[in-house]
């Protein structure tokens, strides 16, 4: 049984993540609100973001952590650097101090800049490590975190860092309506990349139980299949025209197949939603 900090374990997917990790594992959470006690989990309330918060942990072996807590999509740009940035530095800094050695932490595929009607993508499928194109804020935090991870195994290179880039993450029996051909808009390739929550809790689980593999990797935490009624070409192409090459998608099998790379995934943590 190891010790693993969870940030974030009051949110929708920090909730159902807890619930899970607490069979198997003893874990600390640190949150502002208190938290209903779980079998193996101690609570702190407190911020991740605040060294002195942070110090009611000192008498914990923390073997791992899990960093969910974050601003999400539409926050103001101050508030996606400062929570999302100098928070997870903090946090990093304080638990590379105590010893600990593996880092997972929830980036979004939002780092690539598809929040702005305007995004289009570099390669398709977008790979796992497509450069941040977001000029919204949200995304560009979530990358500058991903880089304070990046300096951090610089300066440690014993570490193991995972960062996974989640999808839109949705209720497992409460699914959205599929998208269909129709006009591009913000977040469009969001509303066409779910991944319910079962399933990101399972990655979750996954990635903080996988061996110890020092360095950092970046992984789309994706469905391998979109969410789409009509072929993803089709949708593509109404949004695109031919600014974009789609032949990957008209290929045999590839139909419905994820905007985003996700062989990685199923590789490194052999995560599949097939």
């Amino acid at each position: 049984m190891a010790t693993i900090l969870l940030t974030g374990a009051s949110g929708f997917v920090g909730s159902a993540a807890l619930t899970e990790l607490s069979k198997r594992h003893h874990v600390i959470t640190i949150g502002r609100k208190v938290l209903s006690k779980a079998v193996n989990q101690t609570h702190y309330q407190g911020l991740f973001s605040e060294f002195e918060d942070l110090r009611q942990l000192d008498t914990h072996p923390i073997d791992a952590v899990i960093h969910l807590a974050a601003v999400t999509g539409g926050c103001l740009e101050r508030e996606g650097i400062r929570v999302n940035v100098e928070g997870t530095r903090c946090l990093m800094r304080y638990l590379i101090d105590r010893g600990c050695a593996k880092f997972v932490l929830a980036s979004s595929t939002a780092v690539v800049g598809f929040q702005n009607a305007s995004f289009r993508p570099v390669q398709l499928p977008i790979p796992d490590d497509h450069p941040c194109l977001d000029r919204d804020g949200y995304g560009f935090s979530k990358y500058l975190m991903e880089e304070v991870a990046r300096y951090y195994v610089r300066q440690n290179p014993q570490i193991d860092v995972i960062n996974l880039r989640f999808a839109v993450v949705v209720p497992d029996d409460n699914m959205p309506p599929k998208v269909g051909v129709g006009p591009v808009g913000q977040w469009a390739v969001g509303s066409i990349t779910m991944l319910p929550r079962g399933k990101a809790v399972q990655l979750l689980r996954l990635a903080v139980e996988s061996p110890l593999k020092p360095g950092i990797r970046i992984m789309n935490a994706v469905s391998q299949k979109a969410w789409t009624a009509e072929p993803v070409a089709e949708v593509l192409k109404n949004w695109w025209g031919d600014s974009v090459d789609l032949s990957y998608f008209k290929k045999q099998g590839h139909a419905y197949a994820s905007v985003f790379a996700s062989d990685k995934i199923l590789q490194e943590l052999g995560f599949s939603t097939d």
